[in-house]
């Protein structure tokens, strides 16, 4: 999964996706806060690849796309819209090859922008990355070659609270990075940061008008921050490997980014600080049952604005837990069988 697979709609629900065999499949609330509904296909009976993306506008809209075999040794793109937790999302529509036709070349990452279009953004054949999008009143335009060299299969797409579009990837050499320069422009390419960075770490929040801050791991396990135009900061410790789930949310009246991960002990830990502050320190919190490797987390804000963790193990149980009544993170228990 790239993205953040815990999600709410326009209509307040939670929903959630996650991959099973060939198939992406999602379920939701049936009410803000309630019982969950069954889980159901995404795209109809299509097959999918290992490797999904999802986005969500400012509309509420969830935008997925995978990856699909259309014949021997052969793969193509293909993307669906859910419109809302309760709806069955679209079937999946083909977009194509970033180069006309052959393998799966890496995991896709998608973003939308301002106006609710999709930007998709996938490693190519030869280790660049290419982009395509939605355009304004339906179809997409072609795909354009953003060019890289040596980029690893994770990327990292955000629109910015500008509205504006941005993709981040990683190669041995640091982190590489396109950004719109106004609506519906292409992204071009800034300058590298030259950093060691262990792949498959990278996660981005959008932390003010101005800014993006990146999240990312060293060889060594040390968890950083960066915003462009700046240095990286190091923050703490990683507890777990992969990238770390984070929200901006308001906690004690305070506008604070939260971190979590699946910790080595197998439990859930949270770190909070307030946002853009790196300097102010922070450290990791452990909550809930052990869970199995491959566990993912993911962090949202429900339809009253408490902070709702998830867990998702590899075999797609889902557990919760939503931040209580009174002051700081304070969560009340995890719930399974939802």
């Amino acid at each position: 999964m790239n993205g953040d697979w815990l999600i709410r709609g326009r209509d307040g629900r939670l929903g959630v996706y996650w991959p099973s065999n060939d198939a992406v499949l999602c379920r939701a609330e049936r009410v803000p806060g309630g019982p969950w509904d069954p889980p159901r296909r995404v795209g109809g009976e299509q097959s999918v690849q290992a490797g999904f993306a999802v986005g969500q506008g400012a509309d509420g809209y969830a935008h997925l796309v995978a990856w699909r075999p259309t014949g021997q040794g052969e793969s193509g793109l293909v993307h669906s819209t859910h419109f809302r937790p309760l709806l069955a999302p679209l079937d999946w529509i083909p977009i194509g090859h970033p180069q006309k036709n052959g393998e799966r070349t890496g995991t896709p990452a998608v973003t939308v922008d301002a106006e609710g279009r999709a930007y998709l953004f996938v490693r190519n054949r030869g280790k660049g990355v290419h982009t395509i999008n939605q355009k304004e009143r339906g179809g997409w335009n072609g795909w354009h070659n953003l060019r890289g060299s040596r980029v690893h299969e994770e990327l990292v797409a955000v629109t910015g609270e500008s509205g504006l579009v941005e993709v981040y990837a990683t190669n041995p050499d640091g982190i590489l990075s396109w950004h719109q320069q106004e609506p519906g422009a292409r992204p071009v390419a800034a300058d590298p940061l030259p950093l060691r960075i262990e792949p498959g770490t990278l996660s981005a929040l959008p932390t003010s008008k101005e800014h993006t801050t990146l999240f990312f791991a060293d060889p060594e396990g040390m968890l950083y921050a960066w915003r462009p135009g700046g240095d990286p900061v190091a923050l703490i410790a990683a507890v777990g490997p992969g990238p770390v789930a984070t929200l901006r949310c308001v906690l004690d009246g305070h506008d604070c980014t939260l971190l979590a991960q699946r910790s080595a002990s197998g439990r859930v830990a949270f770190a909070a600080y307030p946002t853009e502050l790196e300097s102010a320190g922070l450290w990791w919190t452990e909550s809930g049952p052990q869970l199995p490797a491959g566990t993912r987390v993911a962090l949202a804000e429900d339809a009253e604005g408490r902070v709702v963790a998830a867990s998702m193990t590899p075999d797609g149980v889902l557990r919760l837990a939503r931040q209580k009544d009174e002051p700081g993170l304070a969560l009340a228990a995890w719930q399974e069988d939802l």
